[in-house]
């Protein structure tokens, strides 16, 4: 049972791709792709920490599933299946051909990913998860989604190279011929070139967590793409940025000083996004920053897990981000639903992301709150506790100011009603992210409900509440940030290079056509992933 629903959750989306090559089948699978991700519910819920399936037995090709993961794959499968009952409401007809192709193909590595136990498999499945995401990103074809989609692919390859070098040195560093993650690792503790090898595996997993410097993408891309693939990409697919860090860089062979520097790394990103999300305007641009920001409170916790040897730090980051896919997933659909609700039916939209929105500040009695108590061993004390706190106050505060984004992009018709197919994979994803946070709680209880850590969690929140009225008193000064930042400085640093300016520029323009990057990059993976089993 085991290696089937393991085998299950990616295969279940490209056995679908497939179906839709079959114009007896196309309009079925259409009307069906909520079902695309039900095996890797079924996964997430019967095979965590069960026995891992090996694929290939000579070189260890594996696919496992641990609590972490479990957790992560729950609430993505979740989220896809969610979202893709919205793309039958929301996409138009004679586009959705093409947007369910490249959604099961994402949807394929996004689960992936998540099971992968070996080297070639997660390669495999994190370039799945992220090149055709690009089809996604441009499905709209205006010069907007262009623009995004080439920096998104730019990014992209760069990211994977990164991860491809790193690999190749974990490979190298193995005394056998396994490629099962579980092997390889306790290898990376005393090989010569460790450092640059974890040095590749940060680059390649911080670019699609969002980590600043490489968190342009984000911002670019969210706004870009149609609403489901947003949901998707800011809830789902930065997750295997995350899970490739909980999962490459255990607490018994990454030494203390990257800890810290993924520490500083994570509250840097975690300011920033911040910083640039509270000037703002378009909904779905502030959800993404703020997406920026609580990946750097992931990364910060993992950092701080590695830094002072914390054990339990796998699963309480894990469990954060399983809220941010469960909540952030939900407010990125609540954006399109909001453009339909008028009237009294406002508020269907309006109320849950109020609360939603709170939760991210960590008001008690939220997921939100359960989150951050979650990661407290990690961020709770001292200088660290009190930059955590500071980020709650801030998320608290961008969080707020998206739900003014929201409630000035509500429909003018007061008898605008969105359909049910927006509708109620909406409020079911709000559901589950004020629910299921406290099923899945890995805290202990008794230390969660006391009056003085209800009393700490809400002082952030009303910190970030009355920063608010300043930022509606004095918000029209604020700086007009174009979205992605610090990528039109570099944009402006390159053209003004000259020739080598001019040279990336091509490059660019290259990248913009996806035979010439996404296809063969994976087929790059593919071939790799023969060669090494040949050999």
């Amino acid at each position: 049972m085991t290696a089937l629903l393991l085998s299950a959750a990616p295969l279940m989306p490209l056995l679908m791709l497939a179906a839709l090559a079959m114009p007896a089948l196309r309009a079925r699978v259409l009307s069906l792709l909520w079902l695309a991700p039900l095996p890797a519910l079924a996964c997430a819920v019967l095979a965590g920490d069960g026995e891992p399936f090996i694929v290939y037995d000579r070189v260890r090709l594996t696919l496992v599933l641990d609590r972490p993961s479990a957790l992560l794959l729950g609430a993505a499968a979740l989220l896809w299946c969610a979202a893709s009952v919205y793309v039958r409401a929301y996409t138009d007809r004679d586009g959705l051909l093409r947007f369910a192709a490249w959604w099961l193909a994402t949807m394929a590595g996004s689960m992936g990913v998540f099971v992968a136990g070996d080297l070639v498999g997660f390669y495999f499945f994190f370039a799945m998860a992220s090149l055709p995401a690009w089809g996604l990103v441009i499905h709209d074809r205006t010069p907007r989604a262009w623009g995004a989609g080439a920096t998104y692919l730019l990014l992209t390859v760069f990211g994977e190279a990164a991860l491809l070098a790193g690999f190749a040195l974990l490979a190298a560093f193995t005394p056998g011929d396994s490629f099962a993650i579980a092997d390889v690792l306790p290898a990376l503790a005393t090989a010569p070139l460790r450092d640059l090898a974890i040095a590749f595996l940060v680059i390649g997993f911080g670019l699609k967590a969002g980590l600043v410097p490489l968190h342009v993408w984000l911002p670019l891309a969210h706004p870009a793409a149609p609403m489901p693939a947003s949901a998707v990409l800011s809830g789902a697919i930065i997750k295997a940025g995350i899970i490739g860090l909980i999962r490459f860089l255990p607490l018994e062979v990454t030494p203390a000083n990257w800890g810290d520097a993924l520490t500083v790394l994570g509250f840097v990103t975690a300011f920033w996004g911040v910083t640039i999300g509270v000037t703002q305007r378009n909904p779905k641009t502030v959800l993404a920053y703020s997406s920026v920001s609580q990946m750097g409170v992931v990364v910060a916790a993992i950092g701080m897990g590695l830094a002072h040897g914390i054990g339990t730090t796998p699963v309480s980051a894990a469990f954060y981000a399983t809220h941010h896919v469960l909540a952030k997933g939900a407010l990125f659909l609540a954006v399109g639903v909001a453009a339909l609700a008028g009237g009294p039916v406002r508020w269907l939209v309006l109320g849950p992301a109020l609360v939603l929105a709170l939760g991210f500040g960590g008001m008690p009695f939220t997921g939100g709150w359960l989150a951050k108590e979650a990661v407290k061993a990690e961020l709770g004390e001292g200088l660290v506790g009190t930059l955590s706190a500071l980020s709650a106050g801030g998320s608290t505060l961008l969080m707020l100011h998206f739900t003014r984004r929201l409630a000035a992009a509500v429909a003018a018709d007061p008898a605008a009603r969105p359909p049910a197919g927006m509708l109620l994979p909406w409020l079911g994803m709000a559901a589950a992210a004020l629910i299921l946070p406290w099923v899945l709680f890995p805290g202990v209880w008794s230390d969660v409900l006391t009056l003085a850590a209800l009393t700490k969690a809400a002082w952030p929140v009303m910190i970030g509440a009355l920063v608010l009225a300043l930022l509606v008193r004095w918000g029209d000064r604020l700086p007009d940030v174009p979205e992605g930042d610090i990528i039109h400085l570099a944009r402006r640093m390159i053209r003004a290079a000259g020739p080598v300016g001019r040279a990336l520029g091509r490059v660019e323009e290259v990248l913009r056509a996806w035979p010439a990057a996404g296809l063969a990059l994976l087929v790059l993976t593919c071939a790799l992933g023969i060669v090494m089993m040949a050999s």
